[in-house]
């Protein structure tokens, strides 16, 4: 017994402390902690605080100026009741739905125009991606511009040739929200194009090959295999046009304020109202939360239909 306690107690005092072990694990590992720790940091003070306080904020009555009060679940019942909030959803909805497959077709056919073997493709490839790369401010100026409801605007000045009346545009409840998002398709489908760009570039060329010697149509070789291997890019361009929809914010504050009537208030613009222009920060938490929930919802039904494995 004596020999086997001297035993353990010998293989005890043989480990290195902790302090050891530490200085150890740092001179084996130190670059990955160097990196790792500012992203540790910058996340935990950016993303999860905010996150957390923002739940705690929902439940809290803040008016920023002055002493936040426990109110319970008397903002979330707000939010049921609030017709202005269910209707800033359905706008949202509405605008994703003018939105998401107008920017995800024209990105992937300008792909299909660029993927083209020709001198002027790397030109176009710029032409095509300079609408990403400017301001949204400028390109919003640009767009009150062509969409003046008056003689004077340019959209008007071209119907007019063709025999019709001007056009309210943005002073009009049902043509404010589509020329919105036609404003966001021409701002981001430079950056969808790129994405499809990369896809058709991954497809193995012997696929379209083996269609030609079979006689196949350069329509059905679309449909059955670009279009089909394309489909983690159509997950990944849905997935990013989907929460860029829900967070539109620059263009109703630019151009509509939330007008006509509230025809351009979505949920982002709508927070933003209720958070720093009346100071309900708990309430606006509450629209953010909800906002997320949509956000997630939808994510999850895109990632069942279209977030599938594709094998070559």
């Amino acid at each position: 017994m004596k020999a086997y306690a001297t035993a353990d107690t010998a293989n005890v005092s043989a480990k290195p402390g902790l302090a050891a072990r530490l200085k150890k694990e740092w001179r084996k590992n130190a670059f990955v902690y160097v990196v790792l720790v500012p992203v540790l940091l910058h996340f935990l003070v950016f993303q999860a605080f905010p996150l957390g306080f923002s739940f705690v904020l929902s439940f809290m009555d803040w008016p920023i100026i002055g002493k936040a009060e426990f109110a319970g679940f008397k903002n979330w019942e707000t939010f049921l009741h609030d017709r202005l909030a269910w209707k800033s959803i359905g706008n949202t909805l509405l605008f994703s739905l003018y939105y998401i497959l107008p920017t995800m077709g024209i990105g992937l056919l300008l792909a299909l125009l660029v993927s083209v073997r020709s001198k002027l493709a790397g030109f176009f490839k710029s032409v095509y991606f300079v609408p990403v790369v400017t301001s949204f401010v400028v390109i919003s100026g640009i767009w009150a511009w062509i969409f003046k409801g008056n003689d004077t605007g340019i959209f008007n000045y071209v119907l007019s040739w063709f025999g019709i009346g001007p056009q309210l545009f943005f002073s009009d409840s049902k043509q404010a929200m589509i020329v919105l998002a036609s404003l966001s398709v021409f701002k981001v489908c430079g950056s969808t194009m790129v994405y499809y760009y990369a896809g058709l570039k991954s497809i193995p060329g012997h696929l379209y090959e083996a269609a030609k010697i079979d006689g196949t149509s350069g329509w059905t070789m679309f449909w059955r295999i670009t279009f089909v291997l394309l489909l983690p890019i159509h997950f990944y361009v849905a997935i990013f046009t989907t929460i860029g929809s829900f967070q539109i914010f620059d263009s109703a504050f630019l151009l509509t304020s939330g007008g006509p009537n509230y025809a351009t208030t979505t949920i982002v613009y709508y927070l933003y109202q209720e958070g720093f222009v009346g100071l309900r920060m708990g309430y606006a938490s509450v629209l953010a939360y909800v906002l997320f929930f949509i956000v997630l919802i939808l994510s999850l039904v895109q990632r069942k239909f279209l977030g599938k494995e594709v094998h070559y």
